[in-house]
């Protein structure tokens, strides 16, 4: 987790952008539908919802996205704000996106090359896993974000920001760069964690829906790393017990 350091060493905007917990629900706009803070000023470094917007219309805007409970931001709107080089990124709906700040690290992935500051697997050439990462890592070995920084006067509008949908459900798709697939397909892709797993397993779940009774098969996405046995208990524990039957007459 990012440390917070001196305000002349890290600019309060992205201490308080590292650090602040997005998508919490608005203690103003409670009643709201929608009303996520999941939008960030950059100039009075607060988090905003969607209903909070209007006095800060003129202000510089940052949306805030969402992918499987871990905060992420398009690469061209952070690369306005800091250098964003060597950092891992990946791809959804045509866009690419960085994470904020790093994830818990898989036990059983591992790769010969590994994040700077978290140890966390990547592809090559990366470096940083998350845009913390790498402050933490520049803070640390520089002492500063000198060089780092980019002077940015505006951003553009959140209607423009080129992606359908604020929140990412694991239905997205999240793909690492460098993969060859397109962003047209479904399912939660994400092979991020094992360099020679990038793809994700098939598996079938199944689905009993209520009230029918009928007895459903969907495809869901596993990592590859997952173990067999894991993916063969869960479905083991989905099977329907032996039936009991009224005793003739």
């Amino acid at each position: 987790m990012f440390m917070c350091s001196s305000p002349n060493v890290v600019p309060r905007w992205l201490q308080v952008m590292l650090t602040e917990k997005f998508y919490n629900a608005c203690l103003i706009h409670q009643e709201e539908k929608k009303n996520e803070k999941n939008i960030y000023c950059l100039d009075c470094s607060i988090s905003l919802c969607p209903h909070c917007v209007s006095p800060h219309a003129s202000h510089r805007l940052l949306q805030i996205r969402r992918y499987v409970y871990h905060d992420i931001i398009r690469m061209d709107d952070a690369a306005k704000l800091i250098d964003c080089s060597s950092i891992q990124f990946y791809r959804t709906n045509g866009a690419k996106v960085i994470f904020i700040n790093q994830r818990p690290i898989p036990k059983k992935c591992s790769s010969s090359n590994i994040c700077r500051t978290c140890t966390r697997s990547l592809q090559d050439p990366y470096k940083f896993c998350s845009l913390s990462c790498k402050v933490s890592h520049l803070v640390k070995t520089f002492g500063s974000l000198s060089g780092y920084l980019v002077e940015c006067n505006t951003m553009p509008p959140l209607s423009d920001s080129g992606l359908d949908d604020s929140l990412m459900t694991p239905d997205s798709v999240l793909e690492p760069s460098g993969s060859n697939r397109t962003s047209s397909g479904s399912g939660g892709y994400i092979g991020i964690d094992c360099k020679t797993a990038l793809a994700c397993t098939a598996t079938t779940e199944v689905v009993r829906k209520k009230r029918t009774g009928v007895i459903t098969f969907r495809p869901s996405c596993r990592p590859a790393c997952s173990p067999v046995s894991e993916i063969s208990g869960s479905l083991m524990n989905r099977r329907k017990g032996t039936p009991h039957r009224a005793p003739l007459h």
